[in-house]
């Protein structure tokens, strides 16, 4: 069991964490590593009935809704009465809702800031007076390549994730003294029900508008990536687990399918050149949509690329 102390010769105690959107794929993996290690770990996510598996494991818990202030609030008291400390907060809470800049409604792009980003944001508040008080913790923000990288159809999700860059820069310098490490996971593909969400939404907006084209072909850019060379989740667990054992972590963890060389080559190319390379990948991912050659890609995709023309 992992143990630490932060002062010197006194009785070890054992690490607390808190795990948001902890109800399925990412979340739940990072809550699984967390309690394997030895972590009093608090799992939170809306659908409390979802997190069974991880009560049977020994977690706690919590209904939390990040968008809600009383929900936040109560979530962090209670941690702070049982527990005295909180050691580590992963905000992994977020969703994907694409489509067309144009189609999709100002209400949902809001609440995509709401949730990956103002959601984080208040649960940081909420954490840092119990960590400055015990000297020291770790806040752990999931972002995504999409923090870095950009697409077609997905503007108000990497808003949210650029958001969430620039925001954890800022506040690595500002914790620094106290003794608070940020850091900064950027998944790349990984197959959760993220993607199916996303696609869902994606064509429900935009399939049947004048972006209908670009549209099918960037769910199947999602689709396949899904299931070809998507990591899976606990490959994103490993990186959240190395983060936080770490003496000194790294300020970002890249993990995931493309992880790696997608954020290398928008280093390299230029704006126009890198679009050209999202579109030519859409583009051949369509084909290889249409020709069945992905293993679980949906009928409702297929289709519907077979009638896409290519996006110039």
């Amino acid at each position: 069991m992992y143990k630490f102390s932060t002062l010197e010769g006194a009785a070890p105690v054992q690490r607390v964490a808190l795990v948001t959107g902890a109800s399925a794929g990412i979340g739940r993996a990072i809550a699984a590593r967390l309690l394997a290690g030895g972590y009093v770990t608090y799992a939170a996510a809306r659908r409390v009935e979802a997190m069974e598996e991880l009560r049977r494991a020994g977690a706690r818990l919590i209904p939390l809704d990040v968008t809600d202030e009383p929900s936040r609030v109560a979530t962090m008291e209670r941690i702070a009465d049982e527990a005295g400390r909180l050691d580590a907060l992963v905000n992994n809470a977020g969703y994907g809702a694409y489509g067309a800049l144009e189609d999709v409604t100002l209400a949902e792009g809001q609440r995509q800031f709401d949730v990956n980003v103002f959601g984080l944001a208040r649960m940081i508040q909420l954490a840092l007076p119990i960590m400055r008080r015990q000297g020291g913790g770790r806040i752990v923000n999931v972002s995504s390549i999409g923090g870095e990288i950009h697409e077609p159809m997905g503007s108000w999700y990497h808003a949210t994730k650029f958001a969430v860059e620039g925001l954890s820069d800022c506040l690595r310098m500002e914790l620094a003294p106290f003794g608070i490490h940020v850091i900064v996971i950027q998944p790349g593909a990984v197959r959760t029900e993220w993607s199916a969400i996303a696609r869902r939404a994606l064509l429900a907006t935009s399939g049947a508008t004048a972006y209908a084209d670009q549209a099918v072909l960037a769910a199947a850019l999602l689709e396949g990536a899904d299931q070809g060379n998507g990591a899976p989740p606990e490959a994103v667990a490993h990186v959240v687990w190395k983060g936080l054992v770490a003496p000194r972590p790294r300020t970002r963890y890249r993990v995931g399918g493309g992880a790696e060389i997608l954020t290398r080559l928008r280093w390299l190319l230029t704006d126009r050149a890198f679009d050209s390379v999202m579109r030519h990948a859409a583009a051949r991912m369509a084909r290889t949509v249409s020709r069945g050659s992905v293993p679980g890609v949906g009928g409702e995709t297929r289709s519907r690329v077979g009638c896409a023309r290519p996006v110039r």
